[in-house]
């Protein structure tokens, strides 16, 4: 099975964001990189999910101090 791919509008709905959004991250060259053919911009599956890791945080859990 080849690579899968995301095009801006589903990459927008699965992080329910604006499509506007992916537009500037783009131009501020921030965000998972993509793949422009002609005038499509495309995303590689693998490469959001590797961003998506990379960017999840984790709340630390601190000792209750005066309670």
């Amino acid at each position: 099975m080849g690579t899968q791919h995301l095009n801006q509008y589903e990459l927008a709905k699965r992080w329910r964001m604006s499509q506007r959004t992916l537009e500037r991250w783009r131009w501020m060259r921030q965000g998972p990189p993509y793949l422009k053919v002609g005038y499509k911009v495309i995303y590689r599956l693998c490469d959001i999910e590797t961003y998506e890791s990379e960017n999840l945080h984790i709340p630390s859990r601190r000792a209750n101090v005066g309670v």
